[in-house]
């Protein structure tokens, strides 16, 4: 038995199975690069969904993780510590909201999020007890939480978990006018991605944040801008929403906020909002950890100090335009912003993970996301020279040589 096989067939006797990853077991990173248990290597094409937009164990955030592991790694929020002020105050600056409230994973994130845009509806805008709106979008993914997967219009994400929790009004993604015409007194906020992510790399109208701003300050609706995988650099900008000059009224930043070792995620607003918090409201045994606070502030360092954003719209544009040159019978179509891609695989040429297996077997890591397609989103410290090794391997297995029946 192979050690894959070990290590697979302990995953699968000892996990829940709610995963079915692609069959590499990975014990190495460096950078772009990541390393299995046979010692192959393969260029990394995913960066864990976005959280390691600076590369694999960057010296900077490791060295970072190091230190403060070296000298206190949790407090809880009973007391002070001396590193979560410094990383919020340059999270603040770095986004332009007055403040930030830290937690874990990106699910947590939204959650207080949507507590936040209920408290606010209540204390602020005057929505009756027990009455506030949200509305979300079809094809959304927010998380994994009971009340997430309650808005979600993915049946298998529903599926066996209900009952779910009330408030909340489904429209069309990118359509503004169906926005308008769902807003309605008791409505609070509007819950949204700037990019739709899981959902097939979903790129609305252009100026579509934009105008969404509009009609929801005109209404005294708050914009819930989940940047978790879109922010920090991913889509050329830093993040996806500055494409319309637009950060939304509570700004959602999770995964690279973490730099890729750590889950490090929270919100930011402007006092208006945040001052519906007190203490007892809300919290995280370990939203705001030294440890968390150490790595996240290395981690956003790293993506400003290095112009990844920039880097990212730069290398995406070339990518994407080279795509789009690939000569396929399988393609659909190419979209997408900065180094945030999708390849949709036509419907008649199956679903896109056996291409993505194929481009695992030659050595380039990607996944499926909606079926039909590969999503394409390396980390943001990744070379010219290295995605043209990539796209030599991506034209061989979608490209017009490569019939369904060999991938």
């Amino acid at each position: 038995m192979s050690r894959t096989a070990e290590f697979i067939g302990e995953v699968d006797r000892w996990s829940a199975h709610n995963y079915g990853p692609l069959p590499v077991v990975l014990e190495r990173g460096e950078g772009v690069w990541v390393w299995d248990v046979e010692g192959r290597r393969y260029l990394d094409m995913l960066a864990a969904y976005s959280a390691v937009n600076q590369g694999h164990r960057h010296p900077r955030i490791i060295r970072a993780l190091e230190e403060q592991a070296g000298r206190i790694t949790l407090t809880s929020r009973a007391f002070h510590n001396d590193r979560m002020g410094p990383f919020l105050h340059q999270l603040c600056e770095a986004t332009g909201f007055d403040r930030a409230l830290p937690m874990n994973t990106g699910a947590e994130a939204v959650e207080t999020a949507l507590k936040a845009a209920r408290k606010w509806g209540y204390e602020v805008k005057g929505v009756p007890a027990d009455r506030a709106e949200i509305i979300v979008c079809e094809n959304n993914f927010h998380g994994r939480t009971t009340t997430i997967v309650g808005f979600s219009s993915e049946a298998q994400y529903r599926d066996g978990f209900g009952p779910f929790a009330p408030g909340f009004v489904t429209i069309p993604y990118g359509d503004t006018d169906a926005l308008e015409a769902a807003i309605r007194p008791e409505t609070v906020a509007f819950l949204v991605e700037p990019i739709q992510g899981e959902g097939g790399i979903v790129v609305p109208p252009d100026g579509y944040m934009h105008t969404v701003q509009q009609i929801c300050r005109d209404r005294e609706v708050l914009v819930l801008n989940d940047e978790i995988q879109t922010g920090l650099g991913r889509t050329g900008k830093l993040f996806c929403g500055d494409w319309d000059g637009e950060r939304g009224d509570i700004l959602i930043v999770g995964k690279a906020l973490g730099g890729g070792v750590f889950p490090v995620s929270g919100i930011l607003a402007d006092d208006a909002v945040m001052d519906v918090f007190h203490p007892g409201d809300h919290g995280s045994t370990f939203g705001g950890n030294p440890l968390g606070a150490a790595v996240g502030e290395a981690a956003l360092g790293v993506i400003l100090d290095e112009e990844l954003p920039a880097r990212s719209l730069e290398l995406g544009t070339w990518l994407q335009d080279r795509l789009r040159d690939i000569d396929s019978p399988h393609v659909a179509e190419i979209r997408g912003r900065g180094l945030m891609i999708g390849i949709e695989i036509r419907t008649e040429s199956g679903p896109a993970r056996p291409f993505c297996k194929a481009l695992m077997d030659r050595g380039v890591l990607c996944n499926d996301t909606h079926h039909q397609v590969i999503r394409i989103a390396p980390p943001l410290v990744v070379t010219r020279e290295e995605l043209e090794g990539a796209l030599e391997v991506i034209e061989a297995v979608v490209g017009s040589g490569s019939p369904v029946g060999a991938v």
